[in-house]
């Protein structure tokens, strides 16, 4: 029975885990990237970090192609060292760029990758001499790679995700992670400004009905700075019936350095100790020349930055740097600090522009909580403490894991199958102002063509309708409302453009009429939740005047007769369609009471006459995007052969996994067995010598062929030899484990019999009703199986313990199993229900009882009518009292 109880729960986990649902959040950073799941498992937290394979909670974001292998995460930082040129970093900031930018700072980082141009005008990175990707595909594997880990940390199906992106991203960027998500086969909810992450992981535990409170995050990440202003308040809601406080939160503005980090700090270092190198060595020798040398002395100056951290001073040691020569030095606090100087003030310059747009003082801010890897740095946090005359800063944040958390909790928020108690308002805006820039026939540059149609710190998402008067097709350009705020990398303020074409035909074909105003296009807008800014529909608005031709109608009521007075005459009911104007008129209309008698109206047949009537008529126009540049949309011809590079790299991998698994395998079977037959005595007594030692040539065969051949066998070679192997020595295995199951499987059996017997003694007393037949094929049932062990057992004892055993412990279980049934068939034989005989009637009584019912009756049909109708007439007068209400 418990075996067929377990079985039953595998198939019902089965179907539990079939209807679960669960979303995840990426935090994709410069060099680091975090996954968080929500999903609703009793017995866990909602919200749990996804670790990766080498169980770490953070994972490199990085992709490498090495002898034609792909390797993500861990297993690409694993080899950097060995081939900086393979292995592609910082591929985040890297999307929607330019390819000139992204060139200069892959140089000034010291990347060695082989960026070239694609036709958009944005970078591609060449991963040997024929085969090349871009930024989009890169970055969606590594995406990819997450929703993996979101998917093997949850154990269901994960599709559906939020990413977060830094304030400072432009339409082009995040239109370019998207993509990349699209490729991945991610569904992207939304994209979240990582402030705003942060801002919801801050607030979710918190009350803010007692104050309210101005809160600064400062996040100092690898490669990038930003301060952001929020305001967390609380309203009052009704929420079943009662009045309830409901938390919220507002972004009030944010300020940035794009290019200000933990990586600007550790190039510092990379530069003092290259130098200190170049003079030991001396000859003119330049290691910065060396990609292999830089990848080496970054790897090690960035835990160098991290003990100076927690020390007053670090050592360095890099093993063979440059022509088998070793490098090692040290450095103190003291020395990092003075090659930083300059970075300490501009970490202030976001901090200080929040403060001076938002009117503040730095004694009206709350708390100032510190997340990003960076804001590590004592001197840092120093500068933070001076600045705004504090002896300690907050850090009520994980600084890695605030942001993931945060987006975690909006992307609950936002899924349609997950939904948490904890509730927290947000209202987030847009990092940048947007105009609407419009080119034509007939449009001159002026403030009617140039038009704000975002301001800065608009509430996302929003909805924008501009109108224009205007009969010909033009073309619409979004932009950056400010040149001197763009994305980083981006020269030109313009990020969309647009062909809004059918005005100029519309316009030919209406002109003929009578226009009663000008034409006029509307253009609708929308700022979507994720900051993205597009024109989604345009429509031409005409308004003509005609005279038409309308049936003349001299309507006359005659011999009105009514009997309540309730009955009207209305002549002033208008009739007008949906495209008509009040100017026409309209028939008069008669109603009356239900009780009225009224006759047909006689019409006569006067002719026709003319009316004036206006119409509105709107002309959807057909939108055609031309936008140009880094921000390019994908064709869907390329958008689909990206899908398919990425898949086939996906099932390369998963074939790549599965053969190393398989490998590892076959390893691990051929050492366990051979250390089994040759050291354990125990399985002398189920096998020959001569058995066991072709078992162990047989691996040992296996086991040459692995290291020499098979190095570069694939899945299906090493299972094959693996099932071989198994068919040969398994047969030893099971005559083992059955040496000790096969006696306790009969114990059992034994011992159930012995136990059903007094049962079954038992029911004489207790279930007398229990069939006697029933019974006793129950105990026949039960003399076979004894009599069936007692004869197996005894074939058993005659039989070799190297030969076949007669009988198995799963046929006892089974034969048990068997029995079981048919007795708890028998014990559910429920009791009979006792008969009830009726009493019997002598023939007196049942006579009199026939009189007095007919003398019932013949009373009731006698009644007066006049008393059934008086009964019925009160209960209809009673019914029908006057209501105030109907």
């Amino acid at each position: 029975m418990l075996f067929r109880l377990g079985i039953f729960l595998s198939l019902l986990s089965l179907f539990l885990i079939r209807s679960e649902s669960a979303v995840s959040s990426i935090d994709l950073g410069s060099e680091w990237l975090k996954v968080a799941v929500v999903n609703l498992k009793p017995g866990q937290s909602p919200i749990t970090i996804a670790i990766n394979e080498m169980s770490k909670r953070k994972s490199p974001a990085l992709v490498a192609f090495q002898s034609e292998t792909r390797l993500l995460g861990e297993e690409a930082a694993g080899i950097v060292a060995r081939y900086p040129d393979k292995v592609f970093s910082n591929l985040r900031d890297m999307i929607g760029k330019p390819y000139q930018d992204v060139k200069r700072s892959a140089d000034s980082m010291y990347l060695p990758f082989d960026v070239v141009e694609d036709s958009r005008g944005a970078a591609k990175i060449r991963v040997s001499s024929d085969v090349s990707y871009s930024v989009e595909e890169l970055l969606g594997m590594i995406l990819k790679y997450a929703s993996n880990l979101a998917e093997f940390h949850s154990k269901v199906t994960v599709k559906d995700a939020v990413i977060s992106v830094p304030p400072y991203f432009g339409q082009a960027e995040r239109k370019g992670l998207l993509k990349a998500a699209e490729m991945a086969g991610i569904n992207v909810i939304s994209l979240i400004n990582e402030h705003s992450g942060a801002a919801l992981q801050y607030g979710i535990d918190k009350d803010f009905s007692n104050e309210s409170r101005h809160v600064i995050l400062y996040d100092m990440g690898s490669s990038s700075t930003y301060a952001a202003l929020i305001f967390y308040s609380a309203y009052n809601a009704k929420e079943f019936g009662k009045t309830v406080s409901v938390n919220q939160f507002q972004v009030k503005d944010v300020r940035w350095d794009s290019e200000l980090g933990g990586q600007n700090m550790e190039l510092r270092l990379v530069e003092y100790f290259a130098d200190e190198f170049n003079k030991q060595v001396g000859n003119g020798v330049d290691v910065r020349k060396h990609p292999k040398a830089m990848a080496k002395l970054k790897k090690q100056v960035k835990r160098t930055k991290e003990i100076l951290s927690a020390n007053t001073a670090a050592p360095i040691s890099v093993e063979s740097l440059y022509d088998d020569r070793d490098f090692r030095s040290t450095i103190t606090r003291e020395k990092f600090e003075e090659l930083c100087a300059d970075l300490w003030d501009k970490s202030l310059v976001p901090v200080k522009e929040v403060l001076k747009h938002s009117g503040l003082k730095a004694d009206d801010i709350y708390a100032v909580e510190l997340i990003g890897g960076a804001t590590r740095v004592p001197k840092l946090q120093a500068t933070l403490q001076e600045y705004f005359g504090r002896k300690d800063l907050d850090k009520h944040l994980d600084a890695d894991e605030a942001i993931v958390l945060g987006s975690a909790l909006h992307a609950a928020n936002l899924s349609d199958g997950i939904k948490l108690n904890r509730k927290l308002g947000m209202v987030d805006g847009s990092s940048y102002g947007f105009v609407v820039e419009l080119d034509g026939a007939d449009l001159s540059k002026d403030e009617v063509t140039r038009l704000l149609l975002v301001p800065r710190m608009k509430k996302l998402p929003s909805k924008i309708f501009k109108s224009i008067n205007h009969g010909k097709d033009f073309e619409v350009s979004l932009a950056y409302d400010r040149e001197d705020l763009l994305p980083p990398g981006i020269t030109s303020p313009v990020f969309a453009h647009y062909a809004v074409s059918g005005l100029t035909d519309t316009a030919e074909k209406y002109l003929s009429r009578n226009l009663s105003a000008p034409i006029k296009t509307n253009l609708h807008f929308s700022l979507s939740r994720s900051g993205i800014l597009s024109l989604d529909q345009a429509d031409a608005v005409i308004q003509i005047t005609e005279w038409i031709e309308v049936p003349k109608k001299n309507l006359t009521v005659e011999n009105t007769t009514s009997a309540s007075p309730n009955a009207s005459v209305d002549n002033g009911t208008n009739s007008t369609s949906e495209e008509s104007n009040s100017n026409s008129e309209s028939d008069g209309g008669v109603s009356t009471g239900s009780n009225s008698t009224v006759e047909e109206p006689s019409t006569t047949d006067l002719g026709t006459e003319r009316k004036l009537k206006k119409r509105t008529f709107k002309i959807p126009l057909k939108i055609v995007e031309k936008t140009t540049g880094p921000g390019m949309p994908f064709s869907k011809e390329s958008l689909a052969e990206s899908k398919h590079r990425l898949e086939a790299l996906d099932k390369k991998d998963a074939e790549r996994r599965r053969t190393a698994e398989l490998k590892n395998n076959l390893e691990e079977y051929i050492y366990a067995t051979k250390e089994k037959l040759e050291t354990s005595e125990d399985f002398e007594k189920v096998s020959s010598n001569d058995e066991r030692q072709s078992v162990i040539k047989k691996l040992d065969e296996v086991q040459e062929w692995l290291y020499t051949d098979g190095e570069d066998a694939n899945a299906s070679e090493f299972q094959d030899r693996l099932n071989s192997l198994k068919a040969t020595a398994d047969p030893i295995f099971f005559r083992f484990k059955e040496l000790t199951a096969r006696p306790e499987a009969v114990e059992v059996a034994r011992q159930y019999l012995s136990d059903l017997k007094q049962t079954i003694h038992g029911w004489e007393t207790e279930k007398p009703w229990l069939p006697k037949e029933r019974i006793d094929e129950l105990s026949t049932s039960m003399d076979k199986l004894k009599t069936w062990l007692d004869e197996k057992e005894a074939e058993q004892k005659k039989t070799s313990g190297y030969g076949t055993p007669v009988f198995t412990s799963e046929e006892v279980y089974e034969k048990v199993f068997n029995l079981q049934d048919k007795a708890a068939s028998v014990k559910r034989i429920p009791k009979p229900k006792p008969k009830v005989e009726k009493p019997v009637k002598n023939e007196t009584e049942s006579k009199s009882e026939n009189t007095t019912s007919s003398e019932k009756d013949t009373s009731e049909n006698d009644k007066p009518v006049g008393d059934s109708d008086s009964s019925t007439n009160e209960k209809v007068k009673g019914g029908s009292e006057p209501h105030d209400e109907l």
